[in-house]
């Protein structure tokens, strides 16, 4: 399948996919923080990502337990769920409760402290998807360290999601081996972080941006 670009329209042809900002962990090591709602850069977080990706999206989604209210009055049209069980079981069950929610058989996820949006991201996860038909992932390498949550899911992934989480496994790697895991490779030489998870990677990244 050759996905094309349409001529004189910005979104990009390829299956209705719909966006799940990963936010449902409990950020221990920023002392709990929600990290959607941070400001990493000039941007919070939430607005970051959406802006960057609602045009290329049917619909844009919020897995998260906690704020709901706060998010929809920053983006009324934004839509929210839950982990389909309790337990901070990470972003695995994040993606595999997405299923029972979304409308599109396709999901571009993203973690909500992911520093750097490629452009064309879904594009090129979408094209790299359609190079082996076995694949029910993509996911997104930025300068040679892969970031398995950013990543493009088909719905026909989630079988082999749930066997995963009821073996408790929970690790996007190993999971991602039993999809036949496609890779988008992206590079940014001005990238210090591709995501945030510490209060010192944090400081580091305004630090380094500023410098930079």
């Amino acid at each position: 399948m050759k996905i094309k670009m349409k001529k004189g329209i910005n979104k990009s042809v390829y299956p209705d996919t719909d966006l799940v900002i990963l936010a449902g962990g409990q950020a221990r090591r920023m002392n709990g923080i929600n990290k959607l709602l941070q400001k990493f850069d000039d941007q919070i977080q939430l607005i970051k990502i959406h802006q960057q990706l609602k045009s290329h999206v049917a619909q844009v989604w919020i897995n998260s337990h906690r704020d709901d209210s706060i998010y929809q009055k920053m983006i009324p049209s934004i839509h929210c769920y839950q982990d389909d069980e309790s337990g901070f079981l990470g972003p695995l069950m994040g993606m595999k409760s997405a299923w029972s929610h979304v409308q599109a058989d396709y999901v571009l996820f993203v973690p909500c402290d992911v520093t750097y949006i490629p452009s064309k991201v879904i594009l090129k996860l979408h094209q790299a998807l359609a190079k082996n038909s076995l694949a029910e992932v993509a996911y997104v390498e930025i300068n040679g360290e892969a970031l398995y949550p950013f990543c493009l899911v088909k719905r026909s992934s989630l079988a082999i999601l749930t066997e995963h989480l009821e073996q408790k496994q929970h690790s996007l790697k190993h999971c991602f081996a039993d999809l036949h895991a496609q890779v988008a490779r992206f590079k940014n030489h001005a990238l210090f972080f591709h995501s945030i998870n510490s209060m010192d990677e944090l400081q580091q990244h305004q630090q380094l941006k500023f410098l930079h």
